[in-house]
């Protein structure tokens, strides 16, 4: 396969994704078994909840939608077009990914592929359901992918290169394991949010959506707040009162619990509206159910603050702060060449 092959089955699956959301069975790709794959996706995405049920079918449906609009003919092309992939001898790069969020590791599993190299995946206990199927439908889009594609739950073996990505705590692991061979290693990372005070209303309820969505457990989920000292943060909550409904959630409701219960316990400060807890805060890293907040006293300072930290930090959303800046409410929607922790994946793809 040359890279447009590869650029056309992917741009077919994201097709096969959009048909599949839209409810539309007419999609001209050329799969005589189209029907059967929907039911199986639909099965896929119950069969994923069941067996981790912080992916809801709504969250698991929000990362499809995602990668159906990335997955476009133009946007591979422009994502691709600065570099010169001609791999003419494909290396087997192993990708260890996360399961925080449904998905999380497709942009990894697309770079490899569209690169030119053959990958060996394994996914975590958290979320191996709906990787196989997409790969299964990319093979039948285009055969040529069959022998480029492994899954594996045992030991690695065989590999040239790796991109892992977890805890700090397992980086540290993977940094030495790894030491021999190309790599990628990913730690811990949370996005941070900057308000002045003059945020409109419906500028604070799209934060809320960077807070909530997948239940704040993804690395550009906005994870602490820095305010100006005497904010006020009646507006504030009065925005987030239109994302009470993640409450509703077990598992999200028992980390509310007791978390609050822990700090109240502890006589920390906090603030509560019955859905979340503010926390004063120096750390990056939010338990769930929890935003931690930290004041500034002047946008400069602020700023070489967070470029101190920068390691730590995925993204910032703001509204006038950093030309870096990503909006409110565009946190959760990364574009093709919004790489994690920074690193150029396919660059690097094209090194080794």
């Amino acid at each position: 396969m040359d890279l447009k092959q590869r650029i056309t089955a992917f741009a077919n699956l994201g097709q096969f994704l959009t048909s599949f959301l839209s409810k539309d069975e007419k999609t001209g790709l050329n799969l005589a078994d189209y029907n059967l794959l929907t039911e199986e996706l639909e099965a896929v995405i119950d069969a994923a909840y069941r067996a981790n049920s912080w992916f809801t079918p709504e969250h698991i449906n929000l990362a499809l939608h995602s990668w159906a609009d990335a997955l476009k003919q133009k946007n591979l092309k422009n994502w691709l077009e600065p570099y010169a992939i001609n791999t003419q001898n494909p290396k087997t790069v192993a990708v260890i990914m996360a399961g925080n969020l449904p998905l999380v590791g497709f942009h990894d599993f697309v770079s490899v592929l569209l690169s030119g190299h053959h990958i060996l995946a394994k996914l975590s206990s958290d979320d191996k359901l709906l990787m196989p199927f997409l790969a299964k439908v990319l093979i039948q889009l285009e055969p040529g992918f069959a022998e480029a594609i492994r899954f594996t739950d045992k030991k690695l073996t065989d590999y040239d290169a790796v991109i892992a990505t977890g805890s700090n705590n397992s980086a540290r692991y993977f940094e030495y394991y790894f030491k021999d061979k190309p790599h990628i290693i990913r730690k811990n990372r949370n996005a941070v949010a900057v308000l002045t005070g003059n945020e409109t209303h419906e500028q604070l309820v799209a934060l809320g959506n960077d807070i909530f969505t997948y239940f704040g457990m993804g690395c550009r989920s906005v994870s602490k707040l820095f305010v100006p000292k005497a904010y006020n943060f009646d507006a504030f909550f009065k925005a987030m009162y239109e994302h009470r409904e993640v409450i509703q959630h077990h598992k999200y409701a028992n980390n509310y619990d007791y978390n609050k219960a822990v700090y109240l316990m502890s006589l920390f400060p906090i603030l509560d509206n019955e859905f979340m807890v503010l926390k004063e805060d120096e750390n990056f890293s939010s338990p769930i159910s929890v935003i931690f907040y930290g004041y500034y006293e002047s946008e400069d300072a602020l700023r070489a603050h967070l470029n101190a930290k920068s390691e730590e930090i995925q993204c910032v959303v703001a509204s006038g702060f950093d030309a870096g800046e990503i909006a409110f409410g565009q946190a959760q929607k990364p574009k093709l060449h919004d790489y994690a922790d920074g690193v150029d994946t396919v660059a690097f793809l094209l090194k080794i």
